[in-house]
């Protein structure tokens, strides 16, 4: 096994005692890596974990238009489709990001530390949060076809009721293998794992309680024909 010793900024000086005092209280021991991470590069991690989130949402935005303006109501619809997956994912992004800066910034936990994996997993969280609003959304658009009968909210009912098994059986096997590597898995993947976990369960309940909803209420509000 290994461990991550985090310190404030040290001139190699510093660095050495530090490393003589390790080695004194805990014996020899092998240095693997070393690296200074200043403000500069904490504020381009986060300008970065911003722009990929943009870029993303925008991406998903008209994706999820063009797939969906076959629908009733045309584009109108199919931007309605999209903004509400788009919420979703927001959604998914800010109590991501929110729950890891209280656990870093907050109770100074160091598992709450927003780096370049972390981005990598936000970015992970807003791909697995679309999936899983696309097959909702799919199953609307199907039903849609073959439920004229029906009310738009008893299709979407319907549809969430289809999709609710296997959304939550896909997450669950996920889960449990983000579980393994949080309790079993080194140091440096904790983190990391941590953010998937919460990413996922959020996009989950999401998909099913925030997209489909808003979706309803948007239409609602927005009447399309």
């Amino acid at each position: 096994g290994g461990y991550i010793i985090r310190t404030p900024p040290l001139s190699p000086a510093a660095q050495k005692t530090v490393e003589d005092g390790l080695e004194k209280a805990l014996g020899p021991m092998q240095l693997q890596q070393v690296l200074e991470v200043g403000g500069t590069i904490a504020t381009e991690t986060i300008e970065f974990a911003l722009l990929a989130v943009v870029l993303a949402s925008v991406g998903i935005l008209l994706l999820l238009a063009i797939r969906f303006r076959n629908v009733p109501g045309g584009w109108r619809a199919g931007f309605q489709f999209g903004g509400s997956a788009l919420a979703a994912l927001l959604h998914d992004v800010f109590l991501l990001t929110g729950l890891f800066s209280i656990m870093g910034a907050v109770l100074g936990l160091r598992i709450g530390q927003i780096d370049s994996l972390f981005v990598t997993a936000v970015l992970t969280v807003v791909g697995f949060s679309v999936h899983d609003t696309i097959v909702v959304f799919d199953r609307i658009r199907e039903n849609l076809r073959v439920s004229q009968r029906l009310s738009f909210e008893q299709v979407v009912n319907l549809s969430i009721m289809q999709t609710a098994a296997r959304s939550i059986i896909t997450s669950f096997t996920v889960v449990l293998v983000l579980a393994a590597i949080l309790i079993a898995g080194g140091a440096t993947l904790k983190g990391f794992a941590l953010a998937l976990l919460i990413g996922i369960i959020s996009g989950t309940y999401s998909s099913i309680f925030n997209a489909a909803p808003l979706l309803v209420v948007w239409r609602r509000l927005q009447p399309v024909r």
